[in-house]
């Protein structure tokens, strides 16, 4: 008796190998499965702006990995709410610092290390969140930084325009193999309604771009039920997180290399005890 629906995972052109060097940009998911990436002994640099939610973002900072400027006193926005940080539109909050000099040593430390890292990387996994993007002077945010929604406008970006930013990335880096993945986390501020147009959108403006991962399907598919969810009901609970790692080790990961991974993980449970004296 069949309990949950499967869903059928197309490999990867070129399945992933321990000696990869991987970029992890995009939602909160991102750094789920990078954690992971890490445990089982791969090279990863994650979200070195922060959690990135929509595709306009994540095309901001690929051109910034590839560009050689700095952020400057000109990047350096005060947060709102009385929050007393400075941060910045490309950055998520959790870069913010007391001061704008504080703020830019660590954001352009950050950058440098990861414009090295981004050289010679030959893989890049992008989860995209949401299709709705805050603008502010034109110009798509990252993050709002908690001040009023009065100095921004928001929209969804039209499928074209998310299969153009995504096209624009794999494009200019021919030397990189590129896989998709559209987050199973919820965006529910709008209602369930525009989340669910938001992840169609994704799922359309993303197709046939590069290899896909289909870890939404996995969540939405084959975990269909709110046991597989946080408290929030938002986010996914670490045994589905487990469970579509293990989907991703089986379908996208060299069969050659699983041994190793799972000797890899063994030593970083080992690692993270600690034992009580």
């Amino acid at each position: 008796m069949k309990l949950s629906t499967p869903v059928n995972i197309a490999p990867p052109k070129e399945a992933f190998r321990l000696n990869d060097s991987i970029v992890l940009l995009g939602s909160c998911f991102a750094d789920n499965i990078a954690g992971k990436l890490s445990c089982a002994g791969f090279r990863i640099c994650a979200n070195p702006f922060g959690t990135l939610y929509n595709p306009a973002s994540i095309r901001t900072a690929v051109e910034r990995l590839d560009g050689t400027d700095l952020f400057g006193p000109e990047d350096c926005v005060e947060m709102g709410a009385g929050a007393g940080r400075i941060c910045s539109f490309e950055h998520h909050t959790s870069f913010s610092r007391p001061t704008a000099e504080e703020f830019l040593a660590n954001a352009n430390a950050a950058l440098e290390e990861a414009r090295s890292f981004w050289r010679t990387a030959n893989r890049v996994i992008i989860s995209l969140g949401t299709a709705m993007v805050w603008y502010s002077g034109g110009r798509a945010v990252s993050n709002c930084l908690k001040r009023p929604a009065s100095e921004f406008c928001r929209r969804m970006l039209e499928i074209s325009e998310i299969s153009d930013a995504l096209q624009s990335i794999v494009d200019k880096h021919s030397e990189k193999r590129f896989t998709i993945t559209v987050s199973p986390i919820r965006h529910l501020g709008d209602g369930a309604h525009v989340n669910s147009i938001s992840k169609a959108r994704l799922l359309v403006g993303s197709d046939g771009i590069a290899d896909y991962f289909p870890a939404f399907e996995i969540m939405t598919d084959e975990l269909r039920d709110y046991r597989f969810y946080a408290d929030d009901l938002v986010h996914p609970a670490p045994v589905a997180i487990n469970y579509i790692w293990e989907r991703f080790l089986e379908s996208f990961v060299a069969p050659g290399d699983l041994d190793a991974i799972k000797e890899n993980e063994k030593a970083a449970r080992h690692s993270a005890h600690r034992s009580i004296l």
